[in-house]
């Protein structure tokens, strides 16, 4: 398996940005699809974006779509998520993910790998 750590979280007011990463070790030369999942309290864990091996394929929630943007460098075995335009219902705990074989899942159960998660707070 791969192991994730995430990094860049924060306090942020509504309207900033963000830019979180997720750096992968062990397991690395496997590939692996990668996405960032995020739990609000008292809420159930939610799909917020993938992206494939190559980078080719992407896939994001809509209640994100056109302001958070999924990237990765596979030579440094990381992932990006670009957050724009930061509202105060984004404010959760952001989780990386990482699943064998091909395409995008949006189902948490299809993620072997996870990460301990970042907080990242959107004040009003």
């Amino acid at each position: 398996q791969v192991q994730l750590e995430e990094s860049g979280g924060r306090l942020v007011q509504a309207g900033g940005s963000l830019r979180l990463s997720c750096a992968a070790s062990g397991r690395t030369s496997s590939s692996y699809t990668m996405s960032w999942f995020r739990q609000a309290p008292g809420k159930e864990r939610e799909f917020v974006a993938g992206i494939s091996w190559s980078g080719g394929s992407t896939a994001y929630a809509d209640s994100v779509k056109g302001r958070f943007t999924i990237s990765r460098d596979n030579p440094q075995n990381a992932v990006y998520l670009q957050m724009n335009s930061l509202k105060p219902e984004d404010t959760a705990l952001y989780y990386c993910a990482a699943r064998g074989g091909a395409g995008v899942s949006s189902r948490a159960n299809a993620y072997a790998s996870w990460g301990q998660g970042t907080q990242v707070t959107v004040s009003s």
